[in-house]
């Protein structure tokens, strides 16, 4: 063959000319580089070029497990799983990946993620499955927190129950706590009713100097930890909801909600109910306090709106609130407000909490029936400072046709605006526990994010 017809032989280039020219490129272009050839792709992955990389990887997909295996297990930072909590096959792969994962210095994030709440209620599981769940997930957790070269920064359990038992021997496990970023102990409950309450050593919060981002259940607070962890920097707190123990958890006190507050100013502080049929009647007797500085609240599918409790937020919160959902099925009742039990009410929640509540930017409501009037209302009240307001249902019974409600609207908010249509809506709506376990995992990791 003519030389001047032969194809250059980009494999040949030496290795250190090749880095050379891969230091050059910016990320994008180093990526597509990485194409060329076999040659050019090892020279890709270097620790130089992953610094602080975020890989997912789910476990259903053998062509990802044998890419993470072969070329990003000593390369990722921080590590998010994905796997199906009820499935028998990801879970002993679980068991492999983790061990794996714990010989990796590399990796100092571990976030698990599943969009279930497993095949049974922790109370009814059999020796077996208690077992598997200890040998596939708390033991290689353990050897991955136990490690001494690099420490973890961020273990979130993915809100899976059957792991968040452990918390309290996974933080014995960490042995450099004071490197520890976040942890996230909060889970959903498969029968909210009735689950066994999680017990922690407030010593071992208290060492983890670091800790910015905090979750737990309502059920592992108390006192005595509101006190110890005022000495972390944290700047969230999320709390999770689901049923009320007056006999196995008191409540947590006014005088240790104002103490913490007093410490933390500017802590953002979310509270999520979630399939909390009991305790969403409750919750501003026995977990709403009036110096706890709550900025997000979230009423997921508790199948009943609590007015009072609304009304009573908007008063006692006014300074901190921020953000509001309610999110319940759209088949429930009428879904709208219930004037014969909230007699004293003469306005509609929302609409008290867009007048009280100075710093509140965010209202969402699906499951409940809207009265446009008031929707005007909560426009003319917050003005351009609500960037969003998010419904699916509303009245038009007796009011005028839609399209002026909606340019009247979009003129008080400063943003084209419009009710979520039916086509649009939520599918978590329907009365489908798996989509609604998908959309609570969902909120819950957002929270954390932002």
């Amino acid at each position: 063959m003519n030389f001047s017809q032969r194809q250059p032989e980009w494999h040949t280039i030496p290795a250190v000319a090749l880095n050379h020219i891969f230091d050059y490129l910016d990320p994008p272009d180093r990526k597509s580089a990485a194409s060329v050839c076999y040659s050019w792709r090892l020279s890709f992955f270097q620790k130089r070029y992953f610094r602080n990389f975020r890989f997912q990887l789910d476990v259903g997909h053998d062509d990802q497990l044998a890419f993470f295996y072969r070329s990003m297990a000593h390369l990722a930072r921080e590590l998010i799983i994905v796997f199906d909590f009820r499935n028998a096959f990801h879970i002993q792969k679980m068991r492999r990946l983790l061990h794996k994962v714990a010989r990796c210095d590399n990796i100092q994030k571990l976030r698990f993620q599943t969009h279930n709440v497993g095949l049974v209620a922790i109370g009814s599981m059999h020796s077996e499955h208690s077992v598997a769940i200890e040998q596939c997930f708390v033991e290689p957790l353990k050897l991955f927190l136990n490690r001494k070269r690099q420490s973890c920064q961020l273990l979130d359990l993915g809100a899976i129950e059957a792991l968040s038992y452990y918390g309290h021997d996974f933080l014995k496990a960490i042995v450099k706590p004071q490197e520890l970023l976040q942890l996230t102990l909060a889970s959903i409950k498969y029968d909210p009713s009735h689950y066994p309450i999680l017990t922690l050593d407030a010593t071992l919060l208290q060492k983890c100097a670091a800790l910015q981002v905090l979750s737990l259940d309502y059920d592992s607070l108390s006192d005595e930890l509101l006190h110890t962890i005022q000495v972390l920097p944290l700047r969230k707190l999320l709390i999770a909801v689901h049923g009320l123990d007056s006999e196995e958890h008191p409540d947590v006190s006014e005088t240790a909600w104002s103490n913490f507050s007093d410490h933390f100013s500017s802590i953002e502080l979310v509270l999520t109910l979630v399939y909390a049929y009991e305790a969403i009647e409750l919750l501003q007797h026995r977990v709403l306090r009036r110096n706890m500085p709550v900025t997000h609240v979230r009423l997921l599918f508790c199948e009943q709106m609590n007015a009072e409790a609304l009304d009573w937020m908007s008063v006692h919160h006014s300074e901190t609130l921020r953000s509001i959902h309610y999110v319940d099925s759209a088949y429930k009742h009428s879904n709208c407000m219930d004037y014969a039990r909230h007699g004293f009410l003469r306005q509609d929640p929302f609409v008290m909490m867009a007048w009280r509540c100075k710093h509140l930017e965010e209202i969402v409501v699906h499951g409940y029936l809207m009265d446009p009037h008031n929707l005007v209302g909560i426009a003319r009240l917050r003005g351009r400072q609500l960037k969003r307001l998010e419904v699916s249902m509303i009245d038009w019974s007796s009011a005028a046709p839609l399209n002026s409600f909606n340019e009247e609207i979009s003129a008080l908010l400063g943003q084209q605006w419009s009710p979520i249509s039916p086509d649009k809506m939520p599918p978590s709506l329907a009365f489908d526990y798996e989509v609604r376990d998908q959309f609570v995992y969902e909120m819950l990791r957002q929270d954390l994010s932002q």
